[in-house]
Order: C-alpha cells, then sequence, then structure tokens
C-alpha cells in the first residue's frame, strides 16, 4: 500500500497537460485529489476521465481563474470547507501571453497567475497543511536564466516581451520556495520547486501563445518535446519520494537537484520579493520579526 493512500493532495491547473497527468498519477496512488481548474466544462471532463482510468471517486473539482485573488481566495476557503487534511499542494498552473494584460487587480497577468497565484493560495492554505504534517508543498518552475527587474515588476516602464515576462514570473517561484522553506523549517512542512523540462503543453491556452512559444522552442532546441506524462514524473519525484519526506528548499530537475539563477540563491531578493508579494495581495506579514527591513 502506498503511504500516500488515503491521504489529500490538491493540483492546480489540472484539467490538462502536465497538472492532469500529475492529478492522474495521484488518483491512481489512492490520494483524495482536488483538481483546480479554470474552466468548469474542461475541469468536469478532466475528472471523468481520471476517474475512469483510475476508479478513484475521491475527486473534487474547485472552479478558479488564478489571475483574480478574489476568487484565489474564494477558492481557498472552498478547499478549507471541503478537506479537513491537506497534505500536498502542488502549484502547477502558469501561463503565458503575447502581450501584455493585467489581471483583474490591476497586474500583470502572467506575474499574477505564475508567481502571484501560489503564493497568495499557499499562504491562504499554510495553517491546514501545517495542521496536516507532514506535509509537502511541490510548485512547478521552469529554468531561465534571468532576474527579476523588482522596479517594474508590472511591465509599465519596458517594452512587453512574452518569454521575458514569463521568466521573470516563474523565476518568482524560486524565490517564493527557498523563503517559504526557510519560514517553514521544523514545521513538517516542506517546500521545494521543480523543473519538469520542457514538454508539450497548453500553455497560453487559445489566446495565440501556445503555438508562439511551441514554435519557439522547436526552432531553438530542434528534437522531439516530451508528453505531459513523462514530465509528470519529476514532479511526482519530488510530491511523493519517501527519500525526499524531510527535504526542502530545494530546486529539482530530473530527479537531482539543480542550480538556480543567482539571484534567487540571494537570501535578500527573496525576503524582498516576498514582502512585494504581500502588498500585491494584501497578505498580512506572517512573521515580521524574522524579516529584515
Amino acid at each position: 500500500m502506498s503511504i500516500w493512500q488515503n491521504k489529500t493532495a490538491l493540483v492546480t491547473g489540472a484539467n490538462s497537460g502536465l497538472g492532469k497527468a500529475v492529478a492522474m498519477a495521484l488518483a491512481a496512488e489512492g490520494l483524495r485529489v482536488g483538481l483546480v481548474a479554470r474552466d468548469r466544462i474542461r475541469g468536469e471532463a478532466a475528472v471523468a476521465d481520471i476517474r475512469a482510468a483510475t476508479g478513484n471517486d475521491e475527486l473534487h473539482l474547485f472552479v478558479a481563474d488564478l489571475s483574480d485573488q478574489s476568487a484565489i481566495r474564494a477558492l481557498a476557503q472552498e478547499v478549507r470547507q471541503k478537506f479537513d487534511r491537506l497534505h500536498l499542494l502542488v502549484n502547477n498552473a502558469g501561463t503565458a501571453f503575447p502581450e501584455r494584460r493585467l489581471s483583474p487587480d490591476g497586474i500583470e497577468r502572467a506575474l499574477a497567475v505564475n508567481h502571484l497565484g501560489p503564493f497568495l493560495l499557499t499562504n491562504l492554505l499554510l495553517d491546514l497543511l501545517r495542521t496536516s504534517a507532514p506535509a509537502r508543498i511541490v510548485t512547478v518552475g521552469t529554468r531561465m536564466n534571468t532576474a527579476m527587474d523588482f522596479a517594474d515588476l508590472n511591465w509599465e516602464q519596458r517594452p512587453y516581451r512574452m518569454m521575458q515576462a514569463y521568466g521573470q514570473s516563474k523565476l518568482g517561484n524560486l524565490h517564493f520556495t527557498f523563503e517559504l522553506a526557510r519560514r517553514l523549517e521544523g514545521s513538517g512542512v516542506t517546500a521545494n520547486c521543480v523543473f519538469p523540462g520542457v514538454f508539450k503543453s497548453n500553455l497560453g491556452g487559445t489566446d495565440g501563445a501556445q503555438n508562439l512559444f511551441w514554435k519557439l522552442v522547436a526552432r531553438l532546441l530542434g528534437w522531439a518535446i516530451p508528453s505531459p506524462e513523462q514530465a509528470a514524473r519529476r514532479v511526482l519525484h519530488v510530491a511523493t519520494a519517501p527519500e525526499l519526506a524531510e527535504v526542502s528548499g530545494q530546486y529539482f530537475g530530473d530527479r537531482t537537484t539543480i542550480p538556480a539563477p543567482a539571484q534567487a540563491r540571494d537570501p535578500e531578493a527573496n525576503r524582498r520579493l516576498w514582502r512585494i508579494s504581500e502588498a500585491l495581495t494584501a497578505l498580512a506579514p506572517a512573521e515580521p520579526e524574522t524579516v529584515a527591513p
């Protein structure tokens, strides 16, 4: 019997691609799985597919637009009403846009979904994760050698570039993970980031970003792109491997740690983005006494 059987997991961006593959594998292991999707119809279809493939009836759909902070707060409340325990949170949802767009909160949309979404959702569910310890937080990142422009996170001063905005927002996942792991030391809750590799996804949805993105990838790399199921193996290793039960604050590739960009290895940069993220999400500081001014 899997040690994860009868445990509870929540996976964002679970209606297709990597998120669906991760949710499918977790359901096959016997977990109760919450699937977060932006579209109810697609989410219901994913739940039906996973139930048919695994025979697991403990599948629960949550519908939320992760670019909208009010929707994230409602999502967290719904999760807490449905689940009395949460042992695994997989922050998978991500997107890219060919032009600058703003979220309902006035934030550049890639930053809103890719960084602030998991930042806010995780913080709103932290007490549930703590009471469920041992628990794990796994955030799906990317591997781009970039840096956060703290002076222009919202792309108000620079010409907007899709891949640079995507890379900057996903670098936020590393800053977030490393600072979160520091704050969770001794709690029984671990926080790690994983790069799933380049794989076929619906990044950017139906607005044209997906096709442009994959054309760029194919042109640059020139080799066959793995499936979401192959990419999911990396995420599942970090999420479920027994030997990683107490490992926290790491950046994983294919079953091993990989180096993070220099800026994400700077503890003060991590704290700085955390403070900015608290302000952008109107989240009260959790431990002000430990944060440098």
